[in-house]
């Protein structure tokens, strides 16, 4: 099992210089990535007055601190961003960072708030057909040869977007999906990896271990090439001992999970706040 550090694009992580110093913390505490959310607004009420930064610069300025450590966003909405300009983010940072990204992919939310704040469509059938076109568009403009494409949504004509991303055939993508709707994990099977949230389990709160089999073997089922590598991607908090998170965690790897990814819960403030997020990260991962 490998280990990330989980951070939201809000609170004290909206300065690039913040994340620049969790992840270089990150880098040498031993853990394997950090990813950053990717919200606009995220929860108005909730949010109100607080400052957002944008996740592709909070990226850069990761990477720029780092030479080993994995850096994505988790998740990046796809379906409100335009497929030709994400691609081109992650084919930069990708070349900025030798290859190191992990691009985690999926609807975003609160729909109420990230979409029809701006006077966009919360209908959320329409929204994850938005996203699968998007994918398939992402993976052939990362490819570096000549993109045409009529879709429901999407039109592209005779695109060539150099240069082609470092890692080939392009970056892991991950998808991400709330348990137990079972459409997500559909389309995480199709792709390298799946990073759920469960509706019986709160951010940061352990999942129950029959609720993560069962996730896996629904996933795995729709797998149409289980030759190829694949990601199982779950997150919560863990105890700063890393021999008792290593406990803790000893089911999960059992049944099939390779990474971890440490958030903290969303009850209090501490997860928008350096000081108890870089603590944590300074304690290192778990060890199995």
């Amino acid at each position: 099992m490998r280990y990330s550090c989980n951070i939201p694009n809000f609170g004290d992580f909206a300065d690039p210089a913040v994340v620049a110093r969790v992840a270089a913390a990150a880098e040498k505490a031993g853990w394997d990535a950090l990813f950053v959310w990717d919200h606009l607004v995220h929860d108005k009420r909730a949010r109100k007055g607080q400052p957002f930064g944008d996740p592709w610069i909070l990226l850069t300025a990761a990477a720029l601190a780092t030479t080993r450590l994995r850096l994505g966003p988790l998740v990046t909405p796809v379906p409100r961003r335009r497929p030709e300009e994400l691609a081109r983010q992650v084919a930069t940072l990708d070349a900025l960072t030798g290859g190191r990204v992990i691009f985690g992919a999926g609807l975003g939310g609160p729909i109420a708030d990230e979409y029809a704040s701006f006077g966009d469509s919360t209908d959320p059938v329409l929204l994850a057909e938005r996203l699968d076109e998007g994918l398939e568009l992402l993976g052939r403009f990362w490819s570096g040869e000549s993109v045409s494409h009529v879709g429901a949504h999407y039109r592209v004509h005779d695109v060539e977007l150099l240069p082609a991303t470092v890692q080939r055939p392009r970056p892991p993508i991950w998808i991400g999906g709330w348990w137990p709707r079972r459409r997500p994990f559909r389309r995480a099977a199709r792709w390298d990896g799946v990073a759920p949230l469960f509706l019986g389990a709160g951010h940061g709160e352990i999942p129950p271990v029959a609720d993560v089999r069962d996730m896996i073997a629904y996933t795995e089922d729709h797998r149409p090439d289980r030759s190829r590598p694949f990601e199982v991607v779950l997150g919560g908090v863990t105890p700063a001992d890393p021999d008792q998170a290593g406990e803790l965690l000893a089911p999960f790897a059992a049944a099939g999970a390779t990474w971890w990814d440490e958030r903290f819960l969303m009850s209090g403030d501490d997860f928008y706040r350096l000081g108890p997020v870089l603590a944590r990260i300074e304690q290192g991962p778990p060890t199995l």
